[in-house]
């Protein structure tokens, strides 16, 4: 299986980066991943909704660029589907077992994903109410999927 993540802007912090190196390791034994940065657009505090719909769609545009038609999407979304650990494994195995074998995850920018973006999505998932900053998601999201594979195998992690 291939998991692509598809996040918007650079990370820069240490400790995220150690953190996400650090799960990558561990997936390796189970998916080829790859991680991929787009740019983020400058987005000052005080925007009009056109002008964040614009910012919405050029990084949508930028995200897009990077799927592919036999790509599964999901995006991370507020309004996205709560699920559990169990549930996202099982989502994952799913596909896997209809041939689906490439899932691409994608975190939107500070503002969110562009409409575009929802209609090419397959699954928007929630990770909760709360806001999250989109770096700190990536780690969160690598390790729910590390987790997921490690649940799938029937491996001891998940508690």
């Amino acid at each position: 299986m291939k998991i692509k993540i598809i996040s918007v802007g650079k990370l820069k912090e240490k400790y995220l980066k150690m953190g996400i190196e650090e799960y990558s390791k561990r997936l390796k034994g189970y998916v080829k991943l790859e991680l991929i940065e787009v740019p983020d657009e400058k987005a000052p505090e005080k925007l009009s909704e056109t002008e964040k719909e614009m910012i919405k769609k050029k990084e949508g545009a930028h995200i897009l660029s990077k799927i592919r038609d036999d790509e599964v999407v999901f995006h991370l979304s507020i309004q996205g589907s709560l699920l559990t650990s169990e549930e996202l494994a099982k989502r994952i195995d799913d596909f896997g077992i209809q041939g689906k074998s490439k899932l691409t995850f994608v975190i939107g920018g500070s503002l969110g994903t562009s409409d575009e973006l929802e209609k090419r999505s397959d699954v928007a998932i929630s990770f909760g109410r709360l806001t999250y900053p989109h770096q700190l998601m990536r780690l969160i999201l690598l390790e729910q999927v590390y987790r997921s594979f490690r649940i799938n195998a029937g491996e001891p992690y998940h508690k």
